[in-house]
């Protein structure tokens, strides 16, 4: 997912993309532990996407902060 798809969602569509996110890689690092894992750099892609989420996410709160 590109940067640029997130910075056109809705802070409530990011923070349930995170929670999507965040189960995604739950469920990698699971299958991970009893391997069964088809693709391990998956999770690191998931790890990233999160970031990404994260980080528009905080900077839609600082400029809403500097809205303010």
């Amino acid at each position: 997912m590109k940067a640029s798809e997130l910075r056109d969602m809705k802070p409530v569509e990011l923070s349930r993309k995170l929670d999507e996110l965040k189960q995604e890689l739950f469920n990698l690092r699971f299958q991970h532990a009893i391997n069964q894992l088809d693709n391990p750099l998956r999770i690191k892609a998931v790890k990233r996407d999160i970031a990404r989420v994260k980080t528009v996410m905080s900077g839609i709160e600082l400029t809403d902060a500097a809205d303010s």
